[in-house]
């Protein structure tokens, strides 16, 4: 009788060891506090970018407002440092980073939106006269030429909302680079049902390329705001980009010539980038450059023995 209500006292003592347990835990539940994240100020953001390899994610800009661009946060970064209440991630830094480039730009060429129809109405041209684009990778932008009588003449501009890679041409695929050169753009390449909103295959790899054993597919300008080696606009600006590249072949032009630089190929800048890996290819690109800012009409581009040939527009 004894050993059986020693056996009871314990499972009481259990009993009660169990619920005082349960109790304490729901008056005390343990709080979980975050490690506090790293700030970043605007001084260690240059470091970081040439050091930081490029990647679909940090590529991708967020969409830019139509009209004069405005970017706060850049002002604040130029002026101050960023809160210390305020984290910013790789992608946020490569975001700033193109915007940078394409503000400067913006405001270097008094950019101002205007509405494609009233652009059109202003330079004497519409839709389905003959094309030519050029693209800026370091400014993110993307400008339409537009041939009035014997001239082309500046129609628009398109802030470029994402790119990826470093300047310099696309030399293998799975490099996620955006390629730099002379490229068409024919009836064929155009693809109304992209998944990308509407895109237009630029081409690559063109003889240039092949003859320099440079690899890659499906390089393109699209929609979306997204990319992995291609030009990304938003879904309102590729349908504007799109219908004048579609109007224009419909219309007889055989093809829309797509020159692609690094940046403006002024003397200047050549100058900054002189010890650049790739300043011997971009001096050929300046020719064409060259030729266009002279001549007010595209080049006709050739290639013979792997080289690029700059001659006189055959329009």
């Amino acid at each position: 009788m004894l050993t059986r209500a020693w056996l009871i006292l314990a499972d009481i003592l259990v009993s009660l060891l169990l619920l005082l347990s349960f109790i304490l835990f729901f008056l005390y539940q343990p709080v979980y506090v975050p490690p506090k994240q790293p700030t970043v100020t605007h001084q260690s953001i240059q470091p970081q970018l040439q050091s930081s390899e490029y990647n679909e994610t940090n590529c991708t800009v967020p969409v830019l407002p139509e009209g004069n661009v405005t970017l706060s946060i850049l002002k604040d970064l130029n002026t101050t440092e960023v809160n210390e209440s305020t984290t910013m991630s790789l992608e946020e830094i490569m975001r700033l980073s193109q915007e940078v480039a394409m503000q400067e730009y913006l405001e270097k060429s008094k950019y101002v939106y205007t509405p494609l129809v009233e652009r059109l109405k202003a330079v004497g041209a519409k839709k389905g006269d003959p094309i030519y684009i050029r693209i800026f990778k370091s400014e993110a932008m993307l400008e339409v030429w537009i041939k009035v009588d014997e001239k082309y003449v500046h129609l628009k501009d398109y802030p470029i909302c994402a790119y990826s890679g470093r300047l310099g041409p696309k030399l293998k695929e799975g490099d996620r680079q955006a390629p730099e050169g002379f490229y068409r753009v024919y009836k064929k390449q155009l693809n109304p049902h992209s998944r990308f909103h509407l895109a237009f295959n630029l081409g690559y790899p063109n003889a240039y390329d092949r003859a320099h054993h440079r690899t890659g597919s499906y390089l393109m300008v699209h929609g979306n705001c997204r990319s992995i080696g291609c030009y990304a606009m938003t879904d309102q600006k590729i349908e504007e980009i799109y219908g004048l590249v579609e109007a224009a072949l419909n219309h007889g032009q055989r093809y829309v010539p797509v020159h692609i630089f690094p940046f403006h190929m002024d003397d200047e800048t050549m100058a900054q980038y002189s010890h650049y890996r790739w300043y011997d290819f971009w001096t050929k690109l300046k020719e064409g450059y060259d030729y266009f800012e002279a001549e007010e009409m595209p080049p006709y581009v050739d290639v013979v023995d792997g080289d690029y040939v700059i001659s006189e527009a055959k329009e």
